[in-house]
């Protein structure tokens, strides 16, 4: 297990272990350039298999013919998938696409999934294999900040379906995660900024020198070290709470509106935006409610704000509530929320769902 207290660069090599279930802890690798190694490092943890090289239209033209290369020349039998990048792809369509695919290139449970790109990816494939014979194992070689911190992460996939973002799912964790971070040098920035919305979030749940980091000179020039640090909190949580019944949930902070802002914009509001707008929203709530300190939610847009992310909402609460409700931490009745009481230090509060509407309204000062 990696040291919190070792400080990476972008060209060591650091292993975070994530013990998911006794019987199948995986490592979090990071290091510059490991793509070009990805089939030795997967040989390590799978003997050489027919394997489905599953990723988008973008990530394809950048990256997959070396990952291809590596597998075959560590004794793997790698065949594409290609699908469009975007959050539309993460689609029950694509899901039996891909699951057709791998049946007729007669994948057996002795093989395995790698997947390569950003959450869409890794969420579509995760569950593929999730469900393919009842389960192969899958790699998760993420290419975007966002991914590497989070998505690829923890085990949870998912697919989209009309009534909402991620409903359709499984738990599956992956056997080996390998982070690049020169793949990040080829990210849009709007791409980038989506992903430090969720670095962000890390620091407000739980890693007050994670903030003291991003708010320092240059954070971007320690990128290693900040991946590094997001993994290891995430490491805590998935450790304590696997499935997502406890602690886990602290990983929600900004989603439960994040998600609302994303359906309701049909998707033209990223991800990270709408998360990084989702924990305005709800430390604005918190101070009003006398839980946090009145400059939180300051603090919180400067940071926001440096790193290009939106701090205001376009829509009002009586759009964004029903579609909050579709959100997975609701159970009956109630809901459960991450709320700040300051920075590096958020808990779970569950409240009545009718509740969860006031709360918006508060948040966003209708």
């Amino acid at each position: 297990m990696s040291n919190r207290n070792t400080p990476a660069t972008s060209k060591s090599a650091v292993r975070v272990n994530v013990p998911a279930r006794p019987a199948h802890s995986y490592d979090v690798r990071i290091s510059a350039g490991i793509r070009a190694h990805a089939g030795e490092a997967i040989a390590a943890v799978h003997s050489p298999c027919r394997a489905v090289l599953l990723t988008d239209d973008t990530v394809e033209a950048l990256y997959t013919d070396t990952v291809e290369r590596s597998l075959i020349e560590a004794g793997f039998t790698p065949f594409r998938h290609v699908i469009p990048h975007g959050e539309a792809s993460k689609s029950a369509e694509n899901l039996l696409a891909l699951l057709q695919h791998m049946a007729e290139e007669h994948l057996t449970r002795a093989d395995c999934l790698v997947a390569l790109g950003g959450g869409v990816v890794g969420d579509l494939g995760g569950f593929a294999a999730a469900i393919y014979q009842r389960g192969i194992p899958f790699v998760q070689i993420p290419t975007t900040l966002l991914a590497m911190v989070d998505a690829s992460v923890g085990g949870k996939t998912a697919i989209d379906i009309p009534a909402g973002k991620n409903l359709v799912g499984a738990f599956h964790q992956p056997s080996l995660v390998l982070c690049d971070p020169e793949c990040l040098d080829t990210l849009p920035p709007e791409i980038l900024a989506d992903g430090f919305a969720e670095v962000i979030k890390y620091a407000v749940i739980r890693d007050r020198a994670l903030y003291e980091l991003l708010r320092g000179d240059a954070p971007r020039a320690h990128m290693a070290e900040i991946i590094r640090l997001c993994v290891e909190d995430k490491r805590v949580l998935v450790e304590e709470d696997e499935t997502d019944k406890g602690a886990r949930q602290l990983l929600n902070l900004g989603h439960t509106v994040g998600h609302a802002i994303e359906s309701f914009s049909n998707f033209t509001i990223s991800h990270g935006s709408a998360v990084a707008i989702g924990m305005v929203i709800i430390t604005r709530t918190a101070e009003l409610l006398g839980i946090c300190e009145e400059d939180t939610a300051d603090e919180l847009c400067d940071l926001l704000v440096r790193f290009n992310l939106p701090v205001s909402c376009p829509f009002t609460t009586e759009q964004l509530f029903p579609a909050a409700l579709s959100d997975k931490k609701r159970a009956g009745g109630f809901i459960t929320l991450a709320i700040p009481y300051g920075i590096g230090d958020t808990r779970l509060t569950t409240v009545p769902v009718d509740a969860l509407e006031s709360y918006i309204r508060a948040g966003l000062g209708d």
